[in-house]
């Protein structure tokens, strides 16, 4: 024992105290051979290395400008050109924005590779914290770097990666167009019933009947707590089609709830109401979710992406939640066989806001409305105090 203790003794006394603060661990390897590129000593591969990402840089262009052509000749949609069974449109725009994008990139990294100058050099690691000296000589790299990108020295490669990254600018700028018309243009034109923000296909005398199965709905067929998802006669009608069918029934949801007409708080909300029967958009003003969640007893509806809370007895107010506006009533009333039918639009738009979007408190909305509606809606038995 006492000789192994010794041998232990003798090992450790072969090596020398180490320093981790100061020493070196591992020996310095130093730097590999460096090996010279074709272009580093050869000025007719280094020409051709030039002229390589300047054809690059040009075919990106080229697919830049063809992606515009493309966009205003080939025929899109549903009635479009079809090359080999596909969008024509969509195999354009694709395929030349994508090779804009890949020559572009392409071209920058061959100039990095063949003509940026190559140098390697290592540095002993240093405290994070730079001295003022060291930002200067920072600054003198960064500008040493410039030239050694070879930007002043290779004017030709530096204007045609310019060129074509601006010219790849030109599709974005062309697919502006594709964000249609503005709001007031589509509000003023109406393509279709209730186009626009500001408008949807309820009017005077439509029915409101049942979502999904479309049944027209009288105020006997509620009881006190019922909630019921509606829309306007017109989405079953067969009128609307397409896009425009699906645009109209998402902005014109609504819900039903009835309740004892002695709990309605708000006088408009009265106004407008059939028999303690109201009408709200089912579309939360926060950012748009559909509203379903009732509170019986409280009259409260409850948005369930954010907690939004509206008091329906009470013009539709915000009592909990982020939402800023109330939400928009439907005024109601019914029609020559008994069943409940609006008496115009949404006195307000639906939703959520947007630029163009004013709000004004409840009072203000009612008396515009009264003004413009109040005398035709009395032949579906509209009364100021409730009907």
């Amino acid at each position: 024992m006492s000789s192994d203790l010794s041998e232990i003794e003798k090992h450790d006394d072969s090596h020398p105290e180490l320093n981790a603060h100061t020493d070196a661990l591992l020996p310095d390897p130093g730097m590999h051979e460096h090996h010279w590129r074709p272009t580093d000593v050869d000025p007719k591969a280094e020409k051709r290395a030039e002229r390589q990402v300047s054809l690059f840089f040009g075919l990106s262009a080229l697919c830049s400008v063809l992606f515009v052509v493309a966009y205003f000749a080939v025929e899109p949609g549903y009635d479009g050109d079809v090359w080999a069974g596909y969008g024509a449109s969509n195999l354009a725009l694709g395929s030349t924005l994508g090779f804009a994008l890949l020559f572009l990139g392409i071209g920058v990294i061959q100039w990095a590779r063949k003509l940026v100058v190559d140098i390697e050099h290592s540095e002993d690691r240093h405290p994070a914290a730079s001295s003022p000296a060291t930002r200067e000589v920072a600054i003198a790299e960064l500008k040493a770097a410039l030239n050694e990108s070879g930007m002043a020295r290779r004017p030709f490669i530096r204007n045609a990666m310019i060129g074509s990254a601006a010219l790849l600018g030109l599709p974005a700028i062309v697919m502006l167009k594709d964000l249609g018309q503005t709001n007031a243009q589509i509000t003023a034109e109406q393509p279709y019933p209730g186009a626009g923000l500001e408008h949807t296909v309820w009017d005077a005398g439509v029915r409101v009947v049942r979502d999904v199965v479309g049944t027209p709905i009288r105020p006997g067929d509620l009881e006190i707590g019922d909630l019921v998802n509606a829309e306007p006669a017109t989405i079953f009608d067969g009128s609307l089609h397409g896009a425009p069918l699906q645009i109209a029934k998402s902005k014109a949801a609504t819900i039903l709830l009835r309740m004892d007409p002695n709990d309605i708080d708000n006088d408009v909300t009265r106004n407008w109401s059939v028999d303690g029967i109201v009408a709200y958009s089912k579309i939360c003003t926060h950012v748009g979710c559909p509203i379903s969640l009732n509170e019986r007893t409280t009259h409260h509806l409850l948005c369930p992406c954010h907690q939004s809370t509206f008091d329906l007895a009470d013009h539709g107010k915000v009592i909990f939640g982020p939402a800023g506006r109330h939400l928009p009533q439907l005024p109601l009333g019914v029609d020559a066989d008994g069943f409940l039918v609006a008496l115009s639009d949404y006195p307000e738009p639906v939703g959520v806001s947007y630029w163009e979007r004013n709000t004004h408190d409840i009072d203000t909305i009612f008396d515009d409305w009264s003004k413009n509606h109040a005398a035709d809606a009395e032949q579906y038995g509209y009364k100021e105090g409730g009907q």
